[in-house]
């Protein structure tokens, strides 16, 4: 019998002791975004500070649109931003840093609103996405929030080392870093779910062919 909801996501919490459940809630993280889930959470899973940091961007109505773009295989825009936060509020927080402004900057990197796939990308852009993103991102997100200095520096170079640009602080190379991870982890689940329903020798291509096209996804 299927449980409800509200029982699996328990389920999940109490199952740490046999899998990481930092990496669980990430990868998870829509399933949490409720405030009566996440507020019922042991304090040990730091879910109810991380949305109050993000609480006013995810309730703006352009940060909503997000969730109508693919970002990597069939993982939104808006998805993909707020997994890169979750793990950069852990990593932050335990080094210390300023997980703050890491984790709001983290849930505004991608904050581009157009599909970045070339056959159905319907504006123009002055380069090619992975160069120029970070730039429109960055630009965006300056409309909608007041910025501070590190997540400015966080969105427009999150892309690095495909840029050039060096980061200015120590919060900008870890969403650089926690931005490749769940890249590679949401590509990863995405072929193990192919993998379920296909036959394997038909798809094996894929799982090499996504992971190098989402490495350098520049078109």
């Amino acid at each position: 019998m299927k449980l409800p909801s509200i029982f699996r996501k328990k389920q999940i919490a109490n199952s740490q002791d046999t899998q990481d459940i930092y990496t669980d809630i990430g990868s998870n993280i829509d399933l949490y975004e409720d405030a009566h889930t996440h507020s019922r959470m042991d304090k040990k899973y730091q879910l109810t500070e991380f949305f109050e940091i993000i609480k006013d961007i995810i309730s703006n109505d352009t940060i909503k649109e997000m969730k109508n773009f693919r970002q990597h295989c069939n993982t939104s825009c808006y998805k993909h931003c707020m997994q890169v936060a979750y793990y950069t509020y852990i990593a932050c927080k335990k080094l210390k840093l300023n997980y703050v402004s890491a984790t709001r900057a983290a849930m505004l990197h991608d904050l581009f609103l157009y599909d970045w796939r070339k056959k159905y990308r319907t504006i123009e852009l002055p380069g090619l996405h992975a160069f120029v993103h970070p730039q429109i991102a960055l630009k965006n997100a300056s409309n909608l929030f007041e910025l501070d200095e590190i997540e400015k520096d966080v969105i427009l170079k999150h892309m690095w080392p495909v840029t050039f640009a060096l980061p200015k602080y120590r919060e900008s190379y870890i969403v650089t870093i926690m931005d490749k991870y769940s890249a590679c982890l949401e590509t990863y689940l995405y072929i193990q779910s192919i993998l379920k329903t296909k036959t394997f020798y038909r798809y094996a291509y894929v799982f090499s062919s996504l992971l190098l096209f989402n490495f350098f996804r520049i078109f």
